[in-house]
């Protein structure tokens, strides 16, 4: 802000992109604060996750997506799957 204020005074699309991404950056942190921190709310209750899991209903594991083909390419890698892991 202080830097458009100081360089920038006239230039009104650079302070409206500013206010922009500030609006919506509050916006995001009111969102977190409305799911407990969490950047995306749960779907299911935790306890139902949980027990799921536990039967093997559900897994668990890390979602990896292919950054250049994100549409199209996604995996998840099972915890306690690891390729490093000898058995």
């Amino acid at each position: 802000q202080n830097y458009l204020d100081n360089f920038w005074p006239d230039l009104k699309a650079a302070h409206e992109l500013f206010d922009s991404i500030l609006q919506a950056r509050r916006e995001r942190e009111c969102e977190s604060q409305e799911n407990n921190g969490k950047e995306y709310p749960e779907h299911l209750p935790m306890e139902i996750l949980e027990a799921g899991i536990k039967s093997g209903r559900y897994i668990q594991g890390t979602l990896n997506v292919n950054k250049h083909r994100a549409q199209l390419e996604a995996f998840v890698r099972l915890q306690g799957f690891g390729s490093k892991e000898t058995g």
